[in-house]
């Protein structure tokens, strides 16, 4: 009987041992809602990601945040504090990225973002990114605004952090460049109408455009400038580089030149870019499982943020078993000291002072021409 008894007790010790040793990572991206063309391909991206690293079953929990920054607050508590995880990805959209950081911070949990959200120093220490920082991207515009002769700049973006975002970073490259902002002009994500704005932009008459939107929503400002006549060179964000923008757009995308992580064109690039081999491996796994002409770059943020991740868990395991609050911390740890850490998207140096990592190797320009993208030289 004493044998039994001390038998069931190794074998549950045993059992919650193995638990314990399980990698858990916390997901939560817009399934649905304005940033559902974003979620989609990153939540489909999750399913071809390894399941164990460095000897350890990783455990994911995916959760939809319906693009609502209460909900993602709401999926970031359950993670954390229910399903005890050991690092959280997400969100798909800025502004629900921006509420599950405070959660990450308040819980001391290291958060890998699929936006390139901005935050305060105090709220920086346990939240990195997979995307690119907006002025890594939006220095690259300029530089072709600057090189095309343009003088003078609208803006039209979204009324939340991710446009407050770029339009600090442009305002600054803009004037150092000597281009001036004509107009500035912001509308809502849900907006089914952007008449009012557009008309402003077409009569102060800039030379370029310059739209801050993602998905689906960033292709309403284009179509209503293409309606109203404007002949300038209109610009986008990598957040509208998915099939969701080219869909409604339609033929009104035409020329519309925006940058984007060098995934989105990967047959394009040369085969001595870093990211060629990763990149087009992942496109392969990715196409042969949702189909050809299905990948989207959202899709790389994902991997890229799980490849953050991967690359640090060796470095932790050794100051800490998963699932305990010395295994985040080290977690943490490795993630700020990535060295040369090659994703889809580019090369990851992380330091304390730099939680995006990318450096211009992130980027690269391309036109939308006959409904697809080409790469195209400064």
């Amino acid at each position: 009987m004493k044998f039994t008894k001390l038998a069931v007790a190794i074998t549950t010790a045993l059992a919650c041992s193995a638990a314990l040793a399980d990698i858990t990572i916390g997901v939560s991206l817009s399934a649905t809602g304005p940033a559902a063309s974003l979620g989609i391909p990153e939540k489909n991206a999750f399913t071809l990601l390894p399941t164990e690293i460095a000897g350890e079953k990783v455990k994911l929990v995916v959760l939809d945040d319906a693009t609502d920054p209460t909900i993602a607050t709401k999926n970031a508590r359950r993670l954390a504090s229910e399903d005890k995880v050991d690092a959280i990805i997400g969100s798909s959209s800025t502004p629900a990225t921006v509420a599950m950081a405070e959660v990450a911070h308040e819980t001391k949990t290291p958060m890998v973002t699929m936006s390139p959200a901005a935050l305060a120093a105090e709220r920086n220490e346990w939240v990195f990114r997979a995307p690119q920082q907006n002025s890594v991207m939006s220095s690259a515009l300029v530089e072709h605004m600057k090189a095309k002769g343009v003088k003078t700049l609208g803006f039209i973006g979204f009324s939340d952090a991710y446009g407050e975002d770029w339009l600090n970073a442009v305002t600054k490259q803009a004037e150092a460049a000597g281009i001036k902002l004509a107009a500035v002009e912001r509308y809502n994500r849900a907006d089914t109408s952007v008449t009012g704005q557009v008309l402003k932009l077409v009569s102060a008459k800039p030379d370029a455009v310059l739209i801050v939107g993602s998905g689906s929503p960033a292709a309403l400002p284009q179509s209503a400038l293409v309606e109203r006549g404007y002949k300038g060179q209109i610009y986008q964000t990598h957040a509208a580089a998915n099939q969701a923008f080219l869909s409604v757009a339609g033929k009104a995308a035409e020329g519309v030149i925006m940058p984007v992580g060098p995934v989105s064109v990967v047959s394009q690039l040369p085969d001595s870019h870093p990211s060629k081999k990763s990149g087009v491996e992942f496109v392969k796994q990715y196409e042969a499982q949702f189909g050809a002409g299905s990948f989207s770059a959202f899709a790389g943020y994902a991997h890229d943020a799980y490849r953050l991740i991967e690359a640090a868990v060796p470095a932790a395991k050794a100051k800490g078993k998963p699932g305990t609050p010395e295994f985040r911390a080290a977690l943490r740890n490795a993630i700020e000291s990535s060295k040369e850490v090659v994703g889809v998207h580019g090369v990851f140096n992380m330091s304390p002072t730099d939680h995006f990592g990318l450096d211009a190797r992130s980027r690269v320009l391309v036109r939308i021409e006959g409904g697809v993208y080409k790469l195209v030289s400064q």
